[in-house]
């Protein structure tokens, strides 16, 4: 189970933009320790997307937000195919495996899906512009977020109401896209501010006669209530309905709802507790009774921290999932049965210890037990030095699992009359043991660098069995292991007032094998079609004080096997602030061919270059 961490003081555009780069290192975090630290004092490979790269990217919708994270694997096949996933491990759906080692959440809620272990991305949508920060974090986080939190974490964080205040709207149009964006916020007192908010968003098809679009509408609120100078209470909710063409085959219409609260006291001694539940309701749907299936789920969890003693600060922490689902009549699918109640509680302790000025260590534990698996530990040890202000070494050594679900433990696959695949009730927990090498270098005033080495071992990976004695029904394994290593770096570069550069680069070698007494049906790159190479330059510049201009150039190796060519792209948008309260711009993606390839040709489109323009105003 996974939940929020404690709040952090938001950061205005024009104070990101105008901050030097040696003060960026003391922006907020949360996603590391559970509580507020500056990003300087990060023992993890964590980058953060903020609300000024956010706007000023052009993108629309998560995943291509996402594509500005130097340390995320984004992968993209039209429309209604995105895989996203760090450190490798993506998955391949032609063996019917998922990328599902990476835990997203969205303001605490955990938007993984306990049903099939992965996300939903057509399902997930924010305003933009009401996204304070996101933090990704490439490397394990079970410790503190859970079963499935493997490979890393994806923490969306949205803006505190009072930061929203008036009327806001947004109207894009182009070529294979149209959004349109309405966001009120206002105060009811001192003490009260609130926002109202509603997003209609479609991509068109990715190609002539693909049928592959995708449309959707959202619609929220959050409340935060300062409650007295020590209690913050915050409520937010979100509704959404939307349906995706899928070729000849009939269309899916996807819709839910959730609601979050949140209670946040903060002690005059330091000490700080907060509380929070969530539910949360999905569905998803085949016209012409092609079947439908719909989960609910109940969260609730606590955390308190506190100093004990001048050496130690301790976070304690625990919580409860309940999660129900019912699936009905999809075709060649069954999960036997096609309703169960799915559990998750655990409890966790970490402790930030302080051995000498600047020397931290930070130890923790979390015991789990849900549905299909035991009680599992999930242990981890961080050791941060830091020399000098501008300087951060960090080690770390943890453990995570990817927990089995319903797809691994009830699904039965049939084609016609003949059952094609059947789950086993003997599949285990996929596991991890990581260990984990950084630096974060402050090099001036006008540069700063942060690099992290992994080596990751892995051991029962799933796999696709032959029946003893034969080859019908396939069934899942545990029959890979192996390890992965390599390294993410990036940095950050102010070469004048008005122009900054942020490139990155990531490398990732995997090596899998079969285990003793495995039966390789399928290659090992069943668990992962990954590229070796990413690298990525962004561009900002402010013309003057009323145009800016921002620019993405990527490069992506070759997946191995299916094989898909590496490829270069750019991505680029113009803006104009013609009025203290508008702006006009222009954004353009995928802009160097007509269209690329990112995944194979079985499992998604090539994605074509997009051009819009967007008008936003305030009043």
């Amino acid at each position: 189970m996974a939940g929020s961490a404690l709040p952090a003081r938001a950061q205005s555009i024009d104070e990101l933009r105008d901050m030097p780069i040696s003060a960026l290192a003391r922006l907020d975090v949360t996603s590391v320790t559970r509580s507020s630290s500056s990003l300087g004092d990060a023992p993890a490979a964590i980058y953060v997307i903020t609300h000024d790269d956010i706007v000023r990217s052009g993108t629309l919708t998560l995943p291509g937000i996402l594509r500005l994270a130097p340390n995320l694997q984004v992968m993209r096949g039209g429309p209604n195919s995105t895989v996203i996933s760090a450190r490798g491990l993506s998955g391949n759906l032609d063996a019917q495996n998922f990328s599902n080692k990476l835990l997203v959440l969205i303001d605490g809620r955990v938007v993984y899906s306990p049903l099939y272990s992965g996300v939903y991305w057509d399902m997930q949508d924010v305003l933009p512009e009401d996204v304070e920060r996101i933090e990704v974090i490439s490397g394990p986080g079970a410790t503190l977020w859970g079963s499935n939190a493997v490979n890393g974490v994806i923490n969306i964080i949205t803006r505190d109401a009072g930061a929203s205040q008036g009327l806001y709207g947004t109207a894009v149009a182009g070529n294979r896209t149209y959004d349109l964006g309405l966001r009120y916020g206002g105060e009811a007192g001192d003490r009260l501010d609130y926002r109202l908010y509603a997003k209609r968003h479609e991509d068109f098809e990715s190609d002539d006669g693909a049928n592959d679009g995708n449309r959707r509408t959202l619609a929220g609120f959050r409340v935060d209530w300062d409650a007295s100078a020590d209690d913050a209470v915050m409520v937010q909710g979100d509704g959404y309905y939307g349906t995706r063409s899928r070729g000849a085959t009939p269309k899916e219409a996807y819709y839910g709802y959730d609601l979050l609260a949140r209670w946040h006291h903060a002690g005059a001694s330091g000490d700080m507790f907060q509380l929070q539940a969530y539910y949360d309701h999905t569905a998803r749907e085949i016209d012409d009774d092609g079947g439908r299936f719909a989960l609910d789920s109940f969260d609730v969890e606590a955390q308190y921290a506190f100093d004990a003693g001048a050496a130690h600060r301790i976070v304690l922490g625990g919580g409860a999932r309940l999660s129900r689902y019912e699936i009905e009549n999809i075709p060649g699918l069954l999960f036997v049965p096609d309703r169960r109640s799915l559990h998750i509680a655990n409890i966790f302790a970490q402790d930030s210890v302080t051995l000498t000025p600047s020397l931290t260590a930070n130890l923790g534990v979390k015991l789990e037990t849900r549905s299909y698996a035991d009680l599992v530990l999930l242990p981890s040890a961080r050791l941060s030095w830091k020399p000098s202000e501008a300087a951060l070494l960090w080690g770390a050594v943890s453990r995570a699992v990817r927990a089995p679900t319903p797809f691994d433990r009830d699904v039965v696959e049939s084609v016609g009359t003949t059952v094609f695949l059947t789950a086993l009730s003997s599949f285990r927990s996929e596991k991890l043991t990581a260990f984990e090498l950084g630096t974060r270098l402050t090099l001036s005033s006008h540069a700063s660098l942060s690099v992290s080495g992994f080596y990751n071992i892995y051991d029962d990976l799933r796999t696709v069995d032959p029946a003893p004695g034969g080859l019908l029904p396939l069934r899942w394994g545990n029959g890979i292991k192996g390890d992965s290593y390599g390294f993410d770096a990036w940095g950050d570069i102010r070469l004048a007032d008005w122009w900054r550069l942020k490139p990155g680069y990531s490398l990732t070698i995997q090596k899998f094998r079969f285990k003793d007494g495995a039966v390789p049906l399928l290659g090992t790159t069943q668990v992962g079609n990954d590229p070796r190479h990413r690298a990525s330059l962004r561009s900002s510049m402010d013309i003057g004080s009323a145009i800016n201009l921002d620019a993405d150039l990527r490069y992506v190796s070759a997946l191995p096997d299916p094989h898909v060519p590496g490829y270069v792209e750019l991505g680029a948008r113009l803006g104009w602030q013609f009025d203290d309260r508008a702006e006009l711009s222009i954004s353009g993606f995928n802009l160097l061919h007509r269209r690329h390839q990112e995944l194979p040709l079985s499992q998604g489109n090539p994605v074509g270059r997009s051009i819009f323009v967007a008008l936003k105003w305030t009043v």
